[in-house]
């Protein structure tokens, strides 16, 4: 059965289909106009109350919030393509402690910088100075204390790479690019190191090419 992944080519399907292709699953792309309102239709609120994107379907199996659809198909398919949970249970609770980190802590601020430097614009808003100096200010004290992680292992968790490198991404893929602070990752050696690792992967390569 192919899974189909409903969403647009912006972040968070991404992390779903980077997963996805890690381990080796078919799918298939659903585009979602987020411009157009698509997903606030009637028919999409069916798959989706919340109007948000990621959902995927899976047979008669529907599933939405990219986190949780990287967890599930990293646990169905666990013995199939990349290993993204760990070897053993302590290992496993390092992939979910950065996962959380990665939710809680480093994407909030992340997402802010990105409203404010690359949508707004495209909208009329003008950007709030004070909110983008902030978001960078929270981001950048979450960035030292990766540092200092990495500085330890080679990814997250361990290492290894699992779903909290790839949790992480997308996302990272415009702090460097359209938000324009690559800077924030090549002034910390251990991140950076971490940042070409993940992002050189040929799972992200594929993504990019969808």
């Amino acid at each position: 059965m192919v899974v189909k992944v409903y969403g647009t080519p912006f972040t968070a399907p991404k992390r779903v289909l980077l997963c996805l292709i890690e381990k080796g699953i078919e799918f298939e792309t659903v585009p979602v106009d987020l411009f157009k309102g698509e997903h606030k239709s009637p028919e999409y609120l069916k798959l989706q109350p919340f109007g948000s994107v990621p959902v995927v379907i899976d047979g008669d199996y529907t599933l939405y919030e990219s986190r949780a659809i990287i967890r599930y198909y990293a646990e169905k398919y666990r013995h199939q393509g990349t290993e993204l949970l760990g070897q053993t249970i302590e290992e496993r609770g390092l992939v979910e402690q950065w996962l959380e980190v990665e939710g809680q802590s480093y994407h909030p601020p992340l997402y802010q910088l990105v409203i404010h430097i690359v949508f707004n614009p495209l909208i009329g808003v003008p950007q709030d100075e004070k909110t983008i100096k902030d978001c960078e200010a929270k981001l950048a004290s979450v960035l030292d204390i990766y540092e200092e992680r990495l500085s330890k292992s080679k990814y997250l968790a361990g290492d290894f790479f699992s779903l909290a490198d790839l949790s992480h991404i997308p996302f990272t893929e415009l702090l460097v690019t359209k938000v324009g602070k690559e800077y924030m990752i090549r002034d910390r050696k251990h991140v950076s190191a971490w940042w070409d690792e993940i992002s050189s992967r040929p799972s992200w390569k594929k993504v990019t090419e969808i």
